[in-house]
């Protein structure tokens, strides 16, 4: 979500329209607004401890946030032609601004609460009833949304009642100047990693929704068929959320970690935590493969960025990823906690070179489609409407959301 957040405010902020993202902030050594590129910018505002806070907790500082975001409007002298908000606490901010500054809101989830729950593996997985009460409130007073896929689309209508008319498809965006094929030699020699290694690699969250166990476990099975690949096989497993509670996160990798050496595999599966965004493309090309085990995923990005580089992916056959990885041409789809299957098709990609860059050629072509100038494209059409539909008389008549020149209007 954050990337998401990111990147496309950065390829608005270059088609002309100013855009302010406001966040909570966790650290009061960073400047309160920060540059996001041409016309955009970050605003860190104060909504409980200046720290790494849980979610949950954070419900209760939304009123706080939402008065320090409009002190900072008043001061700035600005008055917006929308609120795009993301998430379902952002979403309550966004309703107070709505009510109060008259001002249309579209919203995105990114994650749904009740499709969580429907893969919950423990009480401690599992979303709250308020979490999903409040996506169902923002669907009903959002004036449009935002599905990453049709079938987000559905869900929204079949769990929440949401009103199909007001629901826009349109998929997340991949920075394809950033996420491009490199020589595998090459991206190799960047990791230091031995030439003759071949890496299965995980991009995402350490958590349990994730399903990294059932990777772990495939892993084994895969070693157990090809013992030849004991030697030169590793899992490079990259992750680590800066908004995660460090106690939850040192669990999971405890617990995994002790899942590596129980299956006799420590030697074979490498925890590498965070890494930075500008070294991923070089992890994807050095992968023979990528996989995206997950219990539940509302696009995945990851395989996005993964098939950009040319790698293949192996993802769970559930949610976005049914859209976001073509089965059989960019990679495989396999039962959501199969390890069996995932094994098999491990196999399959590791020992067959022709078919690795065949679905790596095929997979580059695809992530063509979702460049963030297409995607953008889609948002600010989809603005557009909203703008011309719920308020006729736009505060500035150079608004590119009507001309195409300015998006933030200052009274």
């Amino acid at each position: 979500m954050n990337v998401y957040v990111r990147d496309l405010s950065r390829e608005l902020g270059r088609r002309g329209l100013f855009v302010d993202v406001f966040t909570r902030s966790q650290n009061p050594d960073v400047p309160q607004v920060g540059d996001l590129g041409s016309n955009a910018r970050v605003i860190h505002l104060k909504a409980g401890p200046e720290a790494p806070y849980d979610k949950n907790l954070v419900y209760a500082h939304t009123a706080e946030f939402t008065g320090n975001l409009k002190k900072f409007a008043r001061k700035e002298n600005i008055a917006y032609d929308l609120v795009h908000s993301h998430y379902w606490l952002s979403g309550l901010v966004a309703r107070q601004l709505q009510l109060d500054w008259k001002t249309p809101v579209i919203q995105m989830f990114h994650t749904l609460g009740e499709l969580k729950n429907q893969v919950a593996r423990s009480k401690e997985q599992r979303e709250t009833q308020l979490r999903v009460e409040t996506e169902r409130e923002i669907m009903s007073f959002a004036d449009r949304l935002i599905a990453a896929n049709p079938l987000e689309k559905a869900q929204m209508i079949w769990l929440y009642g949401a009103d199909p008319a007001k629901i826009d498809v349109i998929p997340c965006g991949v920075d394809l100047k950033l996420f491009h094929p490199i020589p595998r030699d090459e991206a190799k020699a960047y990791l230091e990693m031995p030439q003759d290694h071949t890496m299965v690699l995980f991009v995402g969250r350490i958590e349990p929704l994730k399903g990294i166990d059932v990777l772990i476990e495939a892993m084994a099975l895969l070693l157990k068929d090809k013992d030849e690949l004991s030697d030169k096989v590793c899992l490079c497993i990259i992750g680590g959320d800066p908004d995660a509670d460090a106690d939850t996160l040192n669990r999971e990798i405890s617990r995994l970690q002790r899942m590596r050496e129980t299956l006799g595999i420590a030697n074979v599966v490498t925890f590498l935590g965070k890494r930075a965004q500008d070294t991923l493309p070089y992890h994807y090309s050095a992968a023979e493969v990528c996989v995206v085990p997950s219990h539940y995923e509302s696009f995945g990005m990851v395989a996005l960025e993964a098939m950009a580089c040319g790698t293949p992916v192996i993802a769970s056959k559930v949610g976005g990823l049914t859209f976001t990885v073509r089965d059989g041409r960019t990679g495989f789809l396999v039962p959501s906690d199969d390890p069996r299957a995932l094994a098999d098709q491990l196999s399959l990609l590791l020992t067959d070179g022709n078919l690795r860059r065949t679905m790596g050629q095929q997979a580059v072509q695809l992530s063509e489609r979702y460049s963030w100038s297409i995607v953008a494209g889609q948002v600010v059409a989809a603005y557009r409407d909203l703008v011309t539909h719920t308020r006729p008389q736009i505060c500035c008549r150079d608004s590119p959301l009507s001309t195409g020149t300015e998006a933030r209007c200052c009274d």
